[in-house]
């Protein structure tokens, strides 16, 4: 048996529970609660002039109905800006039921509860809302023309105006050899995690408390949100996470108004009360993301190299910005992904518009980045007839020149550091992995069965694991079961196998023998949430040390028995032991019983604790001062800054020249996410990732009319990729480990999907000739666009050859 579990290919423990229906998500808790439901606004922008309940109140099994008037104190106010910023000048959110207007179709305007979810809906159909319709504000264009305002205190609809740069650009630019301008589109799309939102309250009026359920990203938050809306003291307020079907970013948004009007239902009725989101309701009242306009414009020699880059972005921030613009900046300062770009502005313009609140969606800004980046890189090698790699790899950076200060400022508030790398190595590693030489032979075989054949390729740079904290407890019991609990909230990731592997690493015992809680607020209250590829790196350096703590007591406590110094024990396969010395060990559950000095006998371990056993050095209290009972730690880790992971994704697609239809045949990815806990889980999460890129590429898109209706809310319509619209996956690692954590560990979540569209609008250009300019692109648009007179026509940049 072996205990040392850290980089080993651990199989997901938590899945053989999930695979077999063993899950408990939030639809399995209350089965005897009220049930919750909603009347959504119908419009995108509504004046609500009457609400008539009456016609509901003959329903039977009607409980309450629940408006903005009936809203007192905070929970009549607006909801949280969860992350202010000062750049964010017209900050603006919704209440948890419309107080007089509705800016986006879905937005909540009354609460039934009732017995249950069916005759709830059916009060709902009863209640009569009179709207006076306002004008409708959809899409970046019609915001920047501001025709109309989402609010009317909001001049020119715009929420924030974000600027970062280094050096006078105008100046680089006015100086570069060559110049480029040019405009291309992201349009939204959304996470669609297999579970929807939901929300179990369950209010204990004998002590004044609440436990909450919640399917959410941010346990602790959640928590802290409800006692300040409810004006409930934080320790009277509970808030737990059960399994999580998907998250992806949309349920790191909190409080969502349901997380507030729930457990108020609940503490007002005295009984639980539960509301489970339906997939209609997903579709028109939760985030969504993804849609900019980006207007560049690049400076660059004879040989490719950039002299200097601007880049404006109008981001659509649909009707509020309860998350700030956490998105836009992300696609600011990772926009310049693995280039030493010596002159650089970006400006971001953030905008409302009648259409769902947009926030952030796995990515969070940084695939709009890339694309920006990418498609730039790929219209300086056309307009130089240069290979579009060679381009890239004479714009890197070097791997002598980390760490790599921009000077600019991250979406943490600290400065934009890369801090280890060596994309050189990454993007060798990827083009042999693509065989990039060898493609030209591939695109003359596919010509020869009648279909077109296009590569592309895209490298990047993604900031990950920042801060402010997370924090851990171990606690190893007498049975010899090692518990380990963070705050932090698990969506699928396999955080139970990677933190129980760190945890048996450091503490030399078998991986079976560790149990990992995450996102309980009754196990461990102070945490941040899972967001930004972080949980590896803080809450695991946060689980390592906790364990530290733990080993160091441990061999404190059996030195004593063992009659040997600290330094000279080890642990291994559970058991405490003096370095070469067989036999002289104790097993580690022995230790944990011996930690907690006892009176009481009640079983045969506490007998080993009691005062007449004999253990204990009589010159010494039984606990020591300054120690404590049991043997266990708590501890948190803070990082100073992000760290910066990276990759490159290369992409190859098959385009059928009679219909259209773009198939991706092959795709290759170069990770490099630092020191890795478990190559398995990391290459899961790549395959996961590029799927959602493959979607955002080209089938996902949240398609709006220009009345702000959803055209496409139901899975009928908003196309998602099946695992036949997936590519196999062909994954090299790279591992250049962070200086800023003692693991050395870089975050791997969102990667796979930060490059996709980049690369794959890459190869379509490739295979077609044609420049692509928006994405997602579906096989109708690539016709229009091949069939139209006005399209450019670009070169095949990887022969230099005219297309």
């Amino acid at each position: 048996m072996t205990t040392k579990y850290f980089g080993e290919p651990v199989r997901r423990r938590e899945d053989a529970r999930l695979v077999v229906g063993k899950g408990r998500y939030l639809d399995d808790i209350g089965a005897d609660a009220y049930a919750a439901a909603f009347v959504r606004s119908p419009h995108a922008h509504a004046r609500v002039v009457d609400i008539d309940v009456g016609p509901a109140l003959d329903v039977e099994g009607l409980l309450a109905v629940y408006t903005y008037e009936d809203l007192t104190g905070p929970m009549a106010e607006p909801l949280p800006v969860l992350i202010p910023h000062p750049q964010l000048t017209h900050a603006r959110t919704g209440y948890p039921l419309v107080r007089d207007v509705a800016r986006h179709v879905g937005e909540p305007i009354v609460m039934v509860v009732a017995t249950d979810r069916y005759v709830a809906e059916d009060a709902c159909d009863r209640i009569a809302i009179t709207y006076e319709e306002l004008p409708v504000v959809v899409g970046v264009d019609a915001a920047e023309a501001a025709r109309a305002l989402v609010h009317d205190d909001v001049p020119g609809n715009v929420a924030a105006r974000h600027h970062q740069e280094t050096g006078d650009v105008e100046a680089a630019l006015a100086a570069s050899a060559h110049t480029l301008s040019f405009t291309q589109y992201v349009e939204r799309s959304a996470s669609m995690p297999m579970e929807g939102k939901g929300v179990h309250a369950r209010w204990d009026d004998a002590d004044s408390s609440l436990r909450v359920y919640s399917s959410t990203q941010a346990s602790t938050s959640v928590r802290a949100a409800i006692a300040a809306k409810l004006e409930l003291s934080l320790e009277k307020v509970e808030v737990v996470a059960p399994d999580v079907g998907g998250g992806f970013g949309v349920k790191i948004v909190h409080p969502w108004p349901e997380e507030l009007l729930v457990p108020m239902a609940a503490r007002l009725l005295g009984h639980p009360v539960k509301w489970v989101e339906d997939r209609r309701e997903h579709f028109v009242s939760s985030a969504h993301e993804r849609q900019q306009r980006q207007e560049i414009t690049v400076g660059y020699d004879d040989d490719g190299r950039i002299t200097a880059l601007d880049v404006h972005v109008w981001h659509d921030n649909g009707a509020y910005t309860p998350y700030g613009i956490i998105v836009p900046i992300n696609t600011a300062t990772q926009l310049l992904g693995p280039y030493g770009i010596p002159v650089y502005r970006a400006r971001v313009d953030s905008v409302y518009t009648n259409t769902v609140v947009v926030t952030p969606y796995r990515g969070a800004g940084r695939p709009q980045g890339c694309f920006a980046m990418e498609r730039t890189m790929d219209r300086i090698a056309q307009e130089r007839g240069l290979d579009r790699a060679e381009v890239r790899l004479r714009n890197l950076i070097q791997p002598d020149q980390f760490p790599y200060d921009w000077g600019l400022t991250f979406q943490d508030g600290r400065p934009l550091v890369y801090d280890s790398g060596d994309y050189p190595a990454m993007m060798a590693k990827l083009l042999a992995l693509v065989d990039w030489a060898g493609f030209p032979a591939r695109r003359a075989e596919a010509e020869a069965r009648g279909r077109l054949l296009g590569i592309g390729v895209a490298p990047y740079v993604e900031g990950t694991g920042p801060g402010p904290y997370e924090g851990a407890h171990v606690q190893v019991l007498g049975s010899g079961k090692v518990l380990v609990s963070t705050g932090l909230t698990s969506q699928g990731q396999g955080h139970e196998t990677v933190f129980a592997q760190l945890v048996a690493s450091e503490l030399g015992v078998p991986m079976e023998d560790v149990e990992v809680t995450t996102g309980d607020t009754r196990r461990f209250g102070y945490a941040v949430g899972t967001f930004a590829s972080r949980a590896a790196v803080v809450s695991g350096n946060a689980v390592a040390l906790a364990a530290r703590g733990v080993k160091e007591k441990a061999l404190r406590i059996a030195a004593d028995v063992l009659e040997a110094s600290p330094e000279d024990l080890e642990i291994a396969d559970g058991l405490v032991g003096v370095r070469g010395t067989p036999g002289a060990t104790i097993p580690l559950r022995t230790v944990a019983v011996l930690s907690n000095p006892l009176r009481y006998a009640f079983d045969e371990a506490a007998r080993q604790a009691t005062q007449f056993a004999g253990t204990s050095d009589d010159s010494k209290p039984p606990v020591a001062p300054g120690d404590a009972p049991g043997l266990e730690h708590t501890d948190y880790y803070s990082p100073v800054r992000s760290t910066f992971a990276s990759g490159a994704h290369a992409a190859v697609v098959e385009i059928d020249p009679l219909t259209w239809e773009i198939e991706v045949v092959r795709y290759a990815v170069v990770h490099d996410c630092g020191t890795v806990v478990n190559p398995m889980i990391v290459e899961g999460q790549v395959h996961g990732g590029v799927a959602q890129g493959v979607g955002g590429a080209l089938y996902e898109r949240m398609a709006y009319d220009r009345d702000g209706q959803l055209l496409n809310a139901s899975f009928m319509d908003f196309l998602m990729p099946y695992a036949s619209e997936v590519p196999p996956v062909d994954i090299d690692h790279q591992s250049t480990p962070s200086p800023l954590n003692a693991l050395g560990i870089k975050g791997a979540g969102e990667a796979g999907v930060i490059p996709g569209s980049a690369a794959i609008a890459s190869a379509i250009e490739d295979a077609v000739g044609r420049r692509i300019a928006a994405m997602p692109i579906s096989p109708s648009e690539l016709y229009d666009l091949v069939r139209s007179p006005d399209t450019e026509r670009v070169t095949n940049s990887a022969t230099g050859v005219p297309a």
